[in-house]
């Protein structure tokens, strides 16, 4: 299924590292640089799909609704999860190249290594009812994993600095959004200090990044087209914080809850001025970075709705759960057709070339 998913060009970034170039791998026919047989960007499906289980894990608590799809999502989640890493493991020590190593280290790629951590530890949360005192261990094992990531990339930002251009709204993976996503995961396992020490750091880093990429993109040369769906991102801090302090307060709107609801709904504002931009993109996988934000508007939307209990709020959430759940799945359907084209297409050719 990988080789007949497109990916969309990217960007190469320009970095002042003496590293080698990273090698190239082929996807789709194309030339793709990787440090491993599988490109990182790919690991946004699962990610996806686990965001999408969150949703409905949110509606399962406050909607009543049968977990089924919240499985679903959560169970494809972890099968494609547990493939791409698999082979993106077995691809790195088969090139015998450090591929880890040079993809940490690459301007583009380097954020999205956070993806292999980050959701283990969406996995772990959903599935710790089953996994008893196991889900603790785990989540700390993924905690610390994504933590070590973290450090590396901070540690080779300050060893080996970019350029301003080489910045992108991705650089929030691992040390904002990352750290958020690893405060719901500890919360979940009765982890609260822990939570709140962790949110710490995704704050930190927020306020810290969030005022470089913002420069970039304001001051910096302007992102390729097929590049704009990063800005999508820009929605995962805000709203993963939310979730955060949701968690650890216990679903409760408090004043912190109110500030972080305001910042994301401004963002959201901001990112419907780019719907324009976004629908006049070309259909392909690079889609798939739409799906996190998108899904977690929808878990926000639904636990605000919750935790306001205005008139009609169970009305405002089943919306919001519709539109997050719709969007997500034109994009999984997108995909679907054009993995069976690709098939049909391989197919076809195969049978030409038997009968010359």
């Amino acid at each position: 299924m990988v080789a007949l998913l497109p990916i969309e060009s990217e960007v190469t970034m320009k970095s002042t590292s003496a590293d080698p170039p990273p090698m190239a791998a082929t996807v789709g026919g194309e030339a793709r640089l990787s440090g491993s047989g599988l490109p990182i960007a790919l690991f946004s499906i699962p990610l996806g799909l686990a965001g999408l289980g969150g949703v409905w894990e949110a509606a399962v608590r406050h909607l009543n609704v049968s977990s089924a799809p919240a499985d679903l999502a959560y169970a494809a989640s972890a099968v494609i999860w547990a493939i791409f890493t698999g082979m993106y493991v077995v691809g790195a020590i088969r090139r015998d190249s450090g591929g880890f190593k040079v993809d940490l280290r690459h301007p583009l790629f380097g954020p999205l290594t956070a993806y292999v951590p980050v959701i283990a530890i969406l996995l772990i949360a959903h599935y710790a009812p089953s996994l008893g005192e196991a889900a603790r261990w785990l989540t700390y094992v993924a905690v610390a994993a994504l933590a070590i990531n973290a450090a590396a990339l901070v540690a080779h930002w300050l060893s080996a600095p970019l350029e301003q251009d080489a910045m992108h709204p991705g650089y929030f993976l691992p040390v904002v959004a990352g750290p958020f996503i690893a405060s719901i995961g500890l919360a979940a396992v009765g982890g609260r200090s822990a939570a709140i020490a962790v949110f710490g750091v995704g704050t930190y880093f927020w306020l810290l990044l969030g005022a470089v990429i913002t420069s970039r993109l304001f001051f910096g040369t302007p992102l390729p087209q097929p590049f704009k769906p990063v800005l999508s991102i820009l929605l995962s801090p805000p709203g993963t914080a939310s979730l955060a302090w949701f968690m650890i307060t216990e679903g409760e709107v408090d004043h912190l809850q109110g500030a972080i609801g305001g910042v994301t709904l401004f963002t959201l504002l901001v990112q419907l001025f780019f719907l324009p931009d976004y629908l006049r993109l070309p259909f392909s996988s690079q889609h798939w970075v739409f799906t996190f934000p998108l899904a977690v508007l929808g878990n926000v939307g639904v636990r605000w709705s919750a935790g306001l209990r205005f008139d009609g709020w169970e009305a405002i959430a089943w919306v919001v759960l519709a539109l997050s759940t719709a969007s997500i799945l034109a994009i999984l359907g997108g995909t679907l057709r054009d993995f069976l084209r690709g098939l049909v297409s391989r197919r076809s050719g195969g049978v030409g070339r038997e009968r010359r």
